[in-house]
């Protein structure tokens, strides 16, 4: 099939690849110029770059202007495929090509609609992820699924290994999904919307630790900010502490949230948990820290003793 592909940073970079290594047509790479945004700089190899490398036209915009659409119409492609393009799309644009336009999205839709999926699925305690190819509609990320993946959330896993293993499966996904559509199956599963949950851009403010967390959720909050994403990260005695590495205690813990209480094993316990007041919570570890001049120091290094708070 002859394919315009709508994409950006790391996941539009990993489907073009895949089209371009395929018996695909690739007519048109369109692409979001490159962005100051923290999140957008990370994960950012260039679709316009590679689309050059192999001789695709790149047409470069922000959203659909009619300079889009011209340059959409020119290449006349049989279907669009698109993931991570960051803009509202209309009915002209998705609808044009003879089948339509598929989307890739890095979640198991209907859930986690919108951005950032692995992040907030991490720290929702999500036994598994993955990514969802469906054609496009009107709605945000709601059409029918065509094909979906998944790989399950380990106890200890990261968001940055969610993005590895997730990246990987985006080639197969595209290739598999088109196969099917260029078979002629349109028997595809409409999304139970009343299933769907709509999730925001992350920013900075998403990563600051609120201590009346129970501390199996900061834990998670830890694992899902892991480099190169922003640290979750706290205030002590006026400076900001990012928290790379962090457990549950063993222990059950009382007080006030954000409480620095006492060391356990490796790391020192900060008291945590919307009735922490009780003493049946237990607290969140912290092992490992980063300051902002870059040093990294153990929790128990960094905490010496108990006293202070968090916040």
């Amino acid at each position: 099939m002859r394919v315009a592909t709508l994409g950006y940073q790391t996941w539009g970079h990993r489907t073009l690849k895949a089209l371009l290594e395929s018996e695909h047509e690739v007519v048109l790479a369109i692409t979001h110029p490159k962005s100051e945004h923290v999140y957008e700089q990370m994960w950012a190899d260039s679709v316009a770059d590679l689309a050059t490398e192999h001789g695709v036209p790149v047409h470069i915009a922000n959203k659909p202007d009619e300079d889009f659409k011209a340059a959409l119409k020119q290449a006349d492609p049989d279907i669009i495929v698109a993931n991570n393009w960051r803009t509202w799309l209309p009915r002209d644009v998705f609808d044009s090509p003879r089948y339509g336009t598929l989307n890739i999205h890095d979640s198991l839709l209907p859930k986690y609609t919108g951005f950032s999926p692995l992040i907030w699925a991490l720290l929702n305690g999500e036994e598994e992820v993955g990514l969802t190819a469906h054609l496009m509609d009107e709605e945000l990320d709601a059409g029918d699924i065509v094909l979906q993946r998944s790989t399950p959330v380990g106890p200890t896993d990261t968001v940055t290994d969610l993005f590895h293993r997730t990246v990987d499966m985006i080639g197969p996904i595209t290739l598999d999904a088109l196969d099917l559509i260029a078979s002629g199956r349109t028997d595809w599963t409409p999304q139970d919307r009343s299933q769907a949950t709509f999730f925001h851009k992350r920013a900075p403010e998403d990563s600051r630790i609120d201590w009346t967390w129970p501390a199996d959720a900061i834990e998670r909050l830890v694992r899902a900010q892991s480099d190169p994403y922003p640290n979750a990260f706290t205030h002590y005695k006026g400076q900001r502490i990012r928290v790379l590495k962090a457990s549950v205690s063993e222990g059950n813990y009382g007080g006030t949230p954000g409480r620095v209480f006492i060391h356990e094993g490796d790391g020192m316990v900060i008291v945590a948990g919307p009735d922490a007041r009780t003493g049946k919570n237990k607290g969140l570890k912290i092992q490992r820290v980063r300051l902002d001049d870059g040093t990294e120091l153990a929790g128990i290094e960094f905490f010496p003793h108990g006293g202070g708070y968090l916040g």
